[in-house]
């Protein structure tokens, strides 16, 4: 059977400029991608952009141009990022796409026909730049509970969705699939949401006119968030190519940031399970960036441009950061001195060192070619056992996206190796014609191959970098993971000659 998997990033608005928000949900989504891939799943992995909406249309309003025109200026700046941060994304949709207006014009119109969608009177509060519904009760002190902004305060004729016919199903999802939001501390917050009743939700809007019209009603726009969380399945050939829609769907993950949970967690199921479509299989929501302990804001001139991250550290060491340095879910703060903190400590001292030393000594001790180890004795046992055991403690982590834990268990096989270097001695072996030398740097030689394979994920530049470094042609994006993981001996060998600095320090 064909293995499979989907991931999905939320579609990120173009009023938006790109930054160290966007990056890391689109990196951790890319992590999964490449991981695996590596394990042999065909994998589609999506991400794009939200171009309907009032705050769009004001945006567009205020520049003199057509909403359409602004999105098309806007696009660019994400599709650009993405290549400059390496992410290998299968699809990418846009809300303005026509096929994209299709699938939700159906959508909808097949609700309707069911019955979950009725007209009616909306009369309550709206917040614009959420784009979101709350009663008197939700406001914070008169405020948005989320951005903290002033609501607009609306009464007009709107189309409702029949989200209270949904709460028991939903229960019913989150009882049956404990982890169907991830991690726990999101879980409760969606089951506590739900079990506290829920309202029927208004899902059109006569108030602007950039988006998708109702069917059949087109003084009517489709609520923005309707529109928008449909392209989870217009983004893989739902009414278009089903053949492929059929083989991924349901979403394996929706990967998003903790703000937009409810959307996720229980506006989307609701409307998938009204329409017929099983919900996606995890919704994992990650917690937000501080900047140097303060929350990132345009008015504070703190928001963190990612291209001038990557200019000054590199992507690979931004993408390894990200995640080393804050467990997956949790809020994290970004600041200089700790970027190069884990650049000169983890990458540069530990890992970097470790590959140029073994590098070095295969090339002075060997004549830079590795040959088949003789009998096993020392530490080789140790070495290759625990190796073997972090790699299965690193694909357990990997699998619940876990990504901190996984990286540490990648440094805790490269301490194994400096204390089996020390322990082993090379340069007195070759001194005194020992021939167990070649069995210690094999065992060497191979652990950095394995080790190159599992940080490949997070740093797939620096990966190949090191199968370079230690004499290996292949493209690591096109092994088998099972195959690389084991201690063996490839055929396609270079004689290795000297190595550059993969990680050079950064002097402060």
């Amino acid at each position: 059977m064909d293995k499979k998997y989907y991931i999905t990033t939320p579609i990120y608005y173009i009023n938006d400029v790109p930054h160290i928000g966007h990056a890391y949900t689109t990196i951790a989504a890319d992590i999964m991608a490449r991981y695996k891939r590596l394990l042999g799943f065909r994998v589609f992995f999506l991400t794009g952009t939200d171009e309907h909406g009032q705050k769009v249309e004001k945006a567009a309003e205020a520049l003199g141009i057509h909403p359409r025109e602004h999105a098309d200026r806007m696009v660019d700046r994400f599709t650009d990022l993405w290549r400059v941060l390496n992410i290998s994304n299968t699809g990418f949709v846009r809300t303005t796409e026509e096929r994209h207006k299709k699938v939700v014009r159906h959508i909808f119109q097949k609700v309707f026909e069911k019955g979950d969608i009725y007209l009616g009177e909306y009369e309550d509060w709206y917040c614009v730049p959420c784009e979101a519904y709350y009663t008197e009760l939700q406001l914070k002190d008169g405020a948005c509970p989320d951005c903290l902004r002033k609501p607009e305060k609306l009464k007009e004729e709107s189309f409702f969705f029949k989200l209270s016919k949904y709460a028991e199903p939903l229960l019913e999802l989150l009882e049956k699939q404990k982890d169907f939001i991830l991690p726990d501390i999101r879980y409760n917050e969606v089951a506590s949401f739900v079990k506290g009743g829920l309202r029927d939700l208004s899902v059109s809007r006569t108030s602007f006119q950039w988006g998708i019209p109702v069917p059949g009603n087109e003084r009517h726009i489709i609520y923005v968030w309707f529109d928008a969380l449909t392209n989870y399945l217009t983004g893989i050939g739902f009414l278009e190519d089903m053949d492929t829609f059929n083989t991924f769907w349901p979403c394996d993950a929706h990967l998003i940031g903790k703000d937009i949970l409810r959307f996720h967690g229980v506006y989307w199921p609701s409307f998938l399970m009204s329409y017929g479509l099983t919900p996606p299989k995890h919704v994992v929501a990650h917690g937000w960036w501080t900047i140097e302990g303060q929350k990132m804001s345009k008015s504070l001139g703190n928001v963190i441009d990612p291209h001038e991250i990557v200019k000054t550290y590199g992507v690979d060491e931004f993408r390894f950061f990200l995640f080393r340095e804050v467990p997956f879910g949790l809020d994290g703060d970004f600041s200089k001195h700790a970027i190069v903190h884990r650049i000169n400590g983890d990458l540069a001292n530990d890992f970097g060192n470790l590959t140029s030393r073994s590098v070095t000594m295969i090339g002075k001790f060997l004549q830079g070619k590795i040959e088949r180890p003789e009998a096993k004795g020392g530490m080789d046992d140790f070495v290759e056992e625990n190796t073997m055991r972090l790699i299965n403690e690193y694909q357990k982590n990997m699998e619940v996206f876990a990504y901190h834990k996984a990286l540490q268990s990648i440094f805790e096989i490269v301490s194994i190796l400096n204390k089996y270097i020390d322990s082993e001695a090379p340069w007195k072996l070759a001194k005194e014609g020992n021939p167990r030398i070649k069995t210690v740097l094999y065992n060497i030689w191979n652990s950095l191959r394995i080790v190159a394979v599992l940080f490949y994920p997070f740093m797939p530049e620096r990966s190949q970098q090191i199968w370079k470094a230690i004499g290996i042609g292949r493209s690591i994006e096109k092994v088998s993971f099972d195959e690389e993981k084991r201690f063996y001996l490839p055929d396609d060998i270079a004689t290795i000659d000297k190595i550059t600095p993969i990680f050079p320090r950064i002097e402060v």
